[in-house]
This record gives structure tokens, sequence and C-alpha cells, in this order.
């Protein structure tokens, strides 16, 4: 296992979003973007070895809500299409370059859509677990809409305080959709709390990034977005993670027009976890270094 290189902190002052950056400076750069209720340490990992490999500078947000970025007004919608504003108000005060992205989860949702809309500032984009999210069918539209606005209009529990980080990232660990253990999840969790252990800690995150999304995409919305993405495209799949759960036909993935799948073993944080990480980031080099003059154009 190579040793992992500790990230700086960086700090986008306009938009008020938090990150953590790898590389040189003046290197090409990525932006990574992680997943929901994650933050910017997802790829503490994974990013010191791609940068260093490719020569590259990877800057991964903390998206509004999460980790030590800013939160969004009451009732504000924190949809996957919103998350591209965080994006591009980070790219806004970088001069507008032009970039790789490297998404996780919800991030690669972000990414797609980035790319698909802007295709002229997207030259790549790495996509780990993850395509558009949960899709839902029109039918379902009403109920999905009734359940997220009435979740934007109850009121927040109160804040919980933990005494001592072990506590937070279990409760993390208990309360995950997918399966994840502490070693996994702890960087993520750390980032996501204040306080000490005098006082207790409890997590900075937004309560309201756990309401119910009111709008999601459907099949054709889906497969429409990711036909419009232009450049090239790797996707790395856990076998136990939610790409091949939640696009059971490919439909998809095929609607990718220059996609590169590679499956490894493990689940949706496979990026995070000491067994994989390693993998995960040598074959994203490798695709990079095998599809470097595709990416350059």
């Amino acid at each position: 296992m190579q040793k992992i290189a500790k990230p700086h902190s960086f700090k986008f002052e306009k938009s008020k979003l938090s990150a953590l950056a790898w590389g040189d400076k003046d290197a090409p750069l990525w932006i990574a973007l992680h997943g929901w209720m994650d933050n910017s340490a997802s790829f503490i990992r994974i990013a010191p070895i791609i940068a260093s490999n490719l020569k590259v500078r990877i800057i991964a947000i903390d998206f509004s809500g999460h980790g030590l970025s800013r939160h969004r007004p009451p009732r504000s919608e924190y949809s996957m299409w919103s998350y591209c504003h965080d994006v591009l108000d980070a790219l806004e005060e970088l001069g507008n370059p032009v970039v790789t992205l490297l998404g996780h989860s919800l991030g690669a949702g972000v990414a797609n859509i980035l790319a698909a809309i802007y295709p002229d500032s997207i030259k790549g984009i790495v996509l780990i677990d993850g395509l558009l999210g949960r899709l839902i069918e029109p039918e379902n539209l009403i109920n999905q809409l009734r359940d997220g606005i009435s979740g934007q209009r109850r009121a927040l529990p109160s804040e919980k305080r933990y005494q001592c980080v072990e506590e937070a990232i279990n409760l993390r660990v208990q309360k995950s959709l997918l399966p994840i253990t502490p070693c996994t999840v702890g960087s993520i969790v750390t980032r996501s709390l204040s306080g000490n252990s005098q006082n207790g800690y409890k997590f900075t995150i937004d309560r309201q990034i756990a309401t119910p999304r009111p709008v999601a995409f459907t099949q054709a919305q889906a497969t429409a977005i990711l036909s419009g993405i232009k450049c090239p495209c790797l996707l790395i799949q856990g076998t136990q993670g939610i790409v091949p759960k939640r696009d059971t036909n490919h439909s998809c993935r095929d609607s990718i027009k220059r996609l590169t799948i590679i499956e490894l073993e493990g689940g949706h944080h496979l990026h995070l976890a000491k067994g994989s990480a390693d993998t995960v980031a040598a074959e994203i080099v490798a695709w990079h270094k095998q599809h470097y003059d595709e990416i350059q154009c």
C-alpha cells in the first residue's frame, strides 16, 4: 500500500465552500465530488496516488451543507442538479479552467450533468459507483413531490451531541443505507464533526440534506442526459455497489458513448476501503494514461 500524503486545506472565499487539495498548484486540475452525506475526505486514499502518478492537482470540494462548507437557507433545494452551482462557483473562482471531474455516488451524478451541459469545460470524467442517483417511474412523481415538500416543511429534529468521535462514527455505520465499516467512514465523519471531548461533538452537516427530494430523474431523462456526454468517461463499479442494482438493464451505462467500465470487488465506498482503494487509484491512473490523448483534445 502506498503512503497516503496529507492534503492541504483549501477555501473558496467567494462561494464559502471548503475543500481539500493534493498536488502542485500549477498542474492540470481535477475537481473531486463526494457522495451524499459525505465530504471531501472521501478522497483521502485515492487522491494523493492519482495526483502523484499523473502529475495533476486534485481539489475535492465539500458540497454545500456538507463538511466545512456553508449551509443553505431553510427549505432550500438540495437536489443533485443544485450542486452543479457549487462546482461552477468553484471553477469561476479558479478562473474557469477546463477540468477532469472525479465523482463518487451523488458526485458522479453531478459530474455527469456538468459534462452533458458544459462539454467544452469538462475534458474527462471518472465515476465511482454512481450514475444519476435513484430514478423514479413517472407515475410515482406525485408521491415523491408530496414526500419532499412535506419533508421540507417539517421541523428538523434537535441536534444530538456525542461523547466521543467513535460514538459518532458508529452511528454513521449503523444508519448507513449500504454496508460500511468504521475504518472506511472514519475520516468522513471526523471532518463532519465540531466540538470537543469536554462538551461533546455534533455533526456540522445541514440536516435538511436528509429530507426526501421532491423530484428525481425518470429513466428517459437519465438516458437523455447521459447520451449528451461527449468526453471520455471511466466508471468503476463495485460488485456489491449500487450501479448494477439500479441500472439492471444497462440502459444508463449504454447511453454514455465513450464509456469504459471496470468492476472491482467491493461495496459503494470501495475507493475508501483499505482493501480496494489502492486498486481503484491504480485503475484510474492506468485509464487516464491510456486515454491521455483523447482527454487532452
